[in-house]
């Protein structure tokens, strides 16, 4: 389990990594277009915008492993223990459930938009739009993961030394 924990959180490191450099590239190279030829690349803004969209959905997972989406630190550390882990698990509970309604509700956008597309590209939003139910599905194994670790020690549980900023390190 170990093994496939680290594969499927490399490559979506990977895939982060990826988008984000594309979309780096694009916008620094109509950048410059823009500067040396006064020309740019007409679709740019576009891809740029829907390249964050799934860097969005796809670094929640990454961004909930670490413990920084959801935080209910003050009201766990008031009560004692046990009922610190019950609220976890209800917040648990809660996230399982909102996730699920967001795969629904996503992949029912999804097949709304796929007749319309995008102005520059001529894209189905559908596409596009296929960010939301795959980031939640990521989510959703992101925190079958980490969900022991979460239950037992709470979100500052998933935070390691490694995962500081360098400022605080």
């Amino acid at each position: 389990m170990q093994k496939f924990e680290r594969i499927f959180v490399d490559l979506n490191r990977w895939l982060l990594i990826a988008i984000l450099s594309a979309m780096a590239i694009l916008v620094f190279l109509n950048v410059c277009l823009r500067f040396l030829t006064n020309q740019s690349i007409t679709w740019s803004d576009e891809v740029a915008r829907h390249l964050m969209i799934w860097l969005t959905f796809i670094g929640a997972g990454i961004t909930l492993r670490h413990g920084s989406l959801t935080a209910i630190d003050n009201v766990q550390i008031a009560v004692g223990d046990r009922k610190a882990r019950i609220l976890r698990i209800i917040s648990a509970l809660i996230m399982f459930a909102f996730f699920a309604v967001m795969i629904w509700a996503g992949k029912t956008y999804v097949g709304r938009t796929m007749l319309q597309t995008t102005p520059s590209t001529q894209i189905p939003f559908g596409y596009i739009y296929l960010a939301i139910p795959i980031g939640f599905t990521l989510l959703t194994i992101h925190l079958l993961l980490v969900l022991r670790t979460y239950v037992i020690g709470g979100m500052s549980a998933l935070q390691g030394e490694d995962d500081l900023p360098p400022v605080a390190a």
